[in-house]
């Protein structure tokens, strides 16, 4: 199956982001790409973290989950919807960073909500997503086709036990793909993406999917970019710097089962 990480720099103009989101998923589809992911926060990127109550969208309706759905029906793909806020019930001074999961025929499939909630300061750049986020509670995966695909966000990717719990789930085999939208900074991004994410996959001898945020925003904000897929011996099969694109990459189903023949990692490990 190829696979699709879509790089983007996005906009605090929801329309403007969708319609490029729109170009880069046609973009992909014409090369031939049967899954394609998006970066956190594809959608909106505003001045401020309050910014993304105002645009967030009520569970299951709203225009930026009707255009990921079209998008995945008109082109007969599976759409990795990056993320977008989702409203809480009772609580608008709150949200959930979600990932909408859609299959071909544009029906939703999977949704997680981030877990794991990013906190940063580095005396000149300061983030704090408790602010306004209010963390999910469930690891989710979902079947696309013949693989198991695990979801994940952005600041996810520095607990390896979530992956764990991913491959690990009762009753199902380990996952064969992890997804990783996000919007890393540039500092945490040049210091420790790539490695995390080859970590990711070694660990779990699956492959990798990246999509990510790469380029300076409007709203002066740069991100790291280098959205890639990683093979599950921990090898960069593609990678994209910065700025928006596609990074396409053949997932290869018997590539993870020689890797696990070979260093069959996953039957040695112990639950303490």
């Amino acid at each position: 199956m190829k696979i699709a990480a879509l790089q983007m720099v996005s906009t605090p103009s929801v329309a403007r982001n969708l319609e490029r989101a729109r170009e880069l998923i046609a973009q992909a589809a014409g090369d031939g790409a049967q899954l394609v992911a998006l970066p956190e926060y594809f959608c909106f990127m505003g001045a401020t973290d309050r910014d993304k109550l105002d645009i967030a969208e009520a569970a299951g309706d709203g225009p930026i989950q009707q255009a990921l759905a079209g998008a995945a029906r008109q082109h007969g793909v599976w759409i990795i919807g990056g993320t977008l806020p989702i409203r809480i019930d009772g609580d608008c001074d709150h949200a959930f960073n979600a990932s909408c999961v859609y299959a071909p025929d544009g029906t939703l499939a999977a949704r997680y909500d981030k877990i794991h909630l990013f906190r940063y300061d580095n005396g000149r750049e300061r983030h704090d997503e408790g602010r306004v986020l209010r963390a999910g509670t469930q690891a989710v995966a979902f079947q696309a086709g013949p693989l198991r695909v695990g979801l994940s966000i952005c600041y996810d990717l520095r607990f390896p036990e979530l992956y764990r719990a991913l491959s690990f789930t009762p009753g199902q085999p380990p996952c064969d793909l992890l997804a990783v939208p996000a919007a890393f900074t540039y500092p945490t991004g040049q210091a420790h993406w790539e490695l995390l994410l080859r970590a990711r996959a070694v660990e779990n001898q699956c492959y990798v999917i990246a999509a990510a945020q790469g380029g300076v925003h409007e709203n002066g904000r740069r991100t790291w970019g280098h959205s890639m897929v990683i093979d599950p011996w921990g090898e960069v099969l593609a990678v994209l710097p910065e700025g928006e694109g596609a990074v396409l990459a053949e997932l290869d189903p018997a590539r993870i089962a020689s890797v696990r023949a070979q260093l069959p990692a996953l039957e040695h490990r112990l639950s303490f």
